[in-house]
């Protein structure tokens, strides 16, 4: 169950809200890199303390994908530089960090430079970041004194009921032996499949499967990641590029002369700078990018080593 008590942190004073709810004072909806951000992390410290709360658990991280929607530019490395190492091993679902590691992920979100996640203690604690310099903090206790400490620095902390972004899992299937078993008859019956595996949202890895590599690609992937399956790469690359349709915007995927396989997320307008990108690749395929138009063979969620799905996809 999620926290209790639920408030909303913003810089945003209420008496400049109108009637239905809008912000239309004077302050900017981007992270000042300065004193109103350090008040942020502070008052998020205070409500921390006031839980008991020095660890968090890192809930469905995600980095910037080919589109960024947030009114400050996304940076190399989506602000994590620093935090994790460049192959970002220890950013995923389920790790645990220290709050102070916590805080600076606040930092990143704040500053929208594209990295964000959630930060949870079980149905103790949870805190995440909105639009706009929203932080929404949930506790098992009122935590009266954060509040208080939270005004003193110059924030307005508000109860509410819920947070808006209460986390809506979507995938509910666990890759459990069942799973593989299903992927092995594919693999039977194809003689090889394509698998994307994301352990962040909008991080991907490749993976070409046999039956002679399959037990070393699943014990190589990464901790509570979504797997899809997908039929194999196409040989004929030419094929694959004469058969796109007239309009369309794709996720194209090819193997390069070196076995790296590679993704583009591309459309129409740039077949021409397509065509001579995979000039010398192996294999490839184009994957439709709308949810409504994918249709992977198979597609599940990678369990704990317990055998429980924790993973909210």
């Amino acid at each position: 169950m999620p926290p209790a008590f639920v408030h909303r942190i913003t810089k945003y004073d209420p008496a400049d809200r109108d009637e239905h709810g809008s912000y239309r004072g004077a302050e900017e909806a981007v992270s000042d890199h300065g004193p109103v951000e350090a008040a942020y992390l502070e008052a998020i410290s205070a409500f921390a303390e006031a839980a008991g709360i020095d660890r968090l658990e890192i809930r469905e991280p995600s980095i910037a994908g080919p589109v960024h929607l947030g009114a400050q530019s996304a940076v190399q490395g989506h602000g994590l530089g620093g935090l994790f190492p460049a192959d970002l091993a220890g950013y995923h679902d389920g790790a645990e960090v220290s709050l102070t590691v916590a805080l600076e992920l606040i930092r990143v979100m704040l500053r929208e430079q594209g990295a964000w996640c959630r930060l949870e203690a079980g149905d103790v604690f949870a805190v995440h970041v909105g639009w706009d310099q929203y932080v929404y903090v949930g506790s098992n206790l009122p935590c009266t004194d954060a509040m208080a400490r939270t005004r003193e620095l110059g924030l307005f902390p508000e109860p509410l009921a819920a947070s808006p972004y209460t986390a809506e899992p979507e995938v509910t299937k666990a890759a459990d032996e069942s799973f593989w078993a299903s992927v092995r008859a594919e693999l039977a019956a194809r003689q090889g499949l394509l698998l994307e595996e994301n352990p962040i949202v909008n991080a991907t890895r490749w993976h070409r499967l046999t039956t002679e590599n399959l037990n070393a690609v699943r014990a190589s992937l990464g901790p509570r990641a979504l797997l899809t399956v997908w039929p194999d790469l196409q040989p004929d690359v030419g094929a694959v590029l004469t058969a796109l349709p007239s309009e369309w915007h794709i996720q194209f995927v090819w193997e390069t002369k070196d076995g790296t396989i590679k993704d583009a997320v591309v459309d129409e307008t740039e077949h021409q700078e397509l065509a001579a990108l995979v000039t010398n690749a192996r294999a490839a395929r184009a994957l439709p990018l709308y949810a409504d138009e994918r249709s992977p063979l198979l597609q599940a969620v990678l369990p704990d080593s317990d055998g429980v799905l924790r993973a909210r996809w």
